[in-house]
């Protein structure tokens, strides 16, 4: 992919798709569509990429990354002016090759980008179409092939009888030769109904001046597919999430029941561990070996180590080391790291805190902002009282403490190795190691007072 560029079209709105936000920024499991051609392009090795945007579509520049370049379509007047609107770009890589794709194709592959580069380079086309067969080629444009090459690309309501029965179809994608195409951009008029400029209008404008043109079976079907509807996105959403299960279940990945679960493709999940129903898999994960993930978890940009279990529970950029269980109806927010063994049991949430090994938390804890050692057990109702009302402050707790059932720890504060204490304390200072700290009001207990406090008043 050496000198070789790539220009994504992205200037579509959202009206079709009743959405306030750009056409391309729609979802596929979870991440835009954009994101998904973008990752296509840098999957390939395609070269310095721009992106044509619409006015004023500050959502989709804010998604980009800084070295990608933008230009602006003021006036949606067809592919072909969206590509002219970019002269500038194409000018400054002149001698090099051009990619021009749709920002809302998302399976535009990185194999199938590479198959027509090496097609484009090996015949020396001036335009090399990415096409594709289908079953039922109805509304899009036709792939008319000659003896030398693609000699036309007729749309739908344009064909004749015989070429509608064609089933090989334009996918939407391009490769160009930089100064050819610059030459035909300037060519191009608006000699349609909708007056509009047609990119495709160009292969005809460079047969016309003794180029070569070709187009390159992607050998998937698939290509082709985009969204202009809720509709047609839920049906890509649904391929794609077939997708991942073909992968995962080739790399030994156990999903006995699909209902309700959505893994995204950059999830990594390690071999003979099973993903139960209704669980949701998000962003970067990475799952180790002989896990047990569900049902109805969510994990997000999550690191899970081999033979871990985690049940009904909500797991965000955290990390869990080997063998923890987790679950029901457990949180991990942010910046968690919970160490090897450890058991988190149900209503227990944890937020920006590190966890030894062997630590358990087996019901209704809060842990925020807190050190904590290992082996240690946090009683019920324990919490880390880390919010004083403008500030947040990290309790600190040494190995093999034991925190008693409605303990009260409040931050800064810091256990030594050992410490103890007594169920129904509210701990303010610093524990020495292995000692014990009570901290509730002696019992007063006073004997018949009970028959009294039931007995009635006079008059009542």
């Amino acid at each position: 992919m050496n000198h070789t560029c790539g220009l994504i079209l992205a200037a579509g709105d959202g009206k079709r798709m009743r959405s306030k936000s750009s056409k391309v920024l729609c979802q596929v499991l979870f991440q835009p569509m954009l994101r998904w051609v973008l990752d296509n392009c840098a999957g390939a090795g395609v070269g310095e990429l721009c992106v044509v945007v619409g006015k004023g579509a500050e959502d989709v520049r804010g998604i980009l990354p800084e070295e990608i370049a933008t230009v602006e379509q003021r006036e949606r007047l067809g592919t072909g002016h969206a590509v002219r609107c970019a002269a500038d770009f194409i000018r400054a890589h002149l001698g090099e090759d051009l990619l021009v794709l749709f920002g809302d194709a998302p399976f535009l592959f990185p194999e199938v980008i590479e198959k027509a580069y090496r097609q484009h380079k090996e015949q020396g086309n001036a335009m090399t179409v990415v096409s594709a067969v289908v079953d039922d080629p109805f509304g899009y444009g036709r792939i008319i092939r000659g003896e030398n090459g693609v000699e036309a690309i007729v749309e739908e309501r344009d064909a004749d009888d015989a070429q509608r029965q064609v089933r090989e179809i334009n996918a939407g994608a391009c490769w160009y030769q930089c100064g050819p195409l610059l030459e035909a951009l300037e060519e191009l008029t608006p000699a349609n109904a909708q007056g509009e400029l047609y990119l495709t209008d160009t292969l005809a404008i460079l047969r016309g001046k003794g180029y070569r043109t070709d187009a390159c079976d992607a050998g998937d079907a698939r290509v082709v597919l985009g969204a202009n509807s809720r509709r047609q996105l839920a049906q890509l959403n649904d391929i794609a999430r077939e997708m991942v299960f073909d992968r995962l279940y080739d790399q030994g990945v156990d999903i006995p029941v699909t209902d309700g679960v959505i893994i995204s493709p950059q999830a990594v999940i390690g071999r003979d561990t099973t993903i139960l129903p209704g669980t949701v898999i998000k962003g970067n994960c990475v799952i180790g070996e002989n896990c047990v993930i569900g049902p109805n978890s969510m994990l997000e940009d999550a690191k899970v180590g081999d033979g871990s279990v985690v049940k009904a529970t909500w797991i965000t950029r955290s990390v869990l080391e080997d063998h923890v269980q987790i679950g029901p109806f457990s949180q991990v927010r942010p910046d968690c790291h919970i160490g090897a063994g450890a058991k988190i049991g149900d209503f227990v949430e944890l937020k920006n805190s590190v966890l030894g090994k062997d630590v358990h938390a087996s019901h209704l804890t809060y842990i925020g902002d807190t050190d904590c050692g290992s082996r240690v057990n946090f009683g019920c109702g324990v919490v880390t009282v880390n919010y004083n009302g403008t500030g947040k402050n990290r309790t600190v707790i040494g190995d093999d403490c034991f925190i008693g059932c409605n303990t009260n720890l409040v931050a800064p504060v810091k256990l030594g190795d050992g410490a103890y204490t007594a169920a129904g304390s509210t701990v303010t200072v610093d524990l020495p190691e292995n000692s014990l700290c009570i901290a509730r009001a002696r019992e007063t207990v006073k004997e018949q007072r009970g028959l009294y406090s039931r007995k009635k008043p006079e008059g009542k």
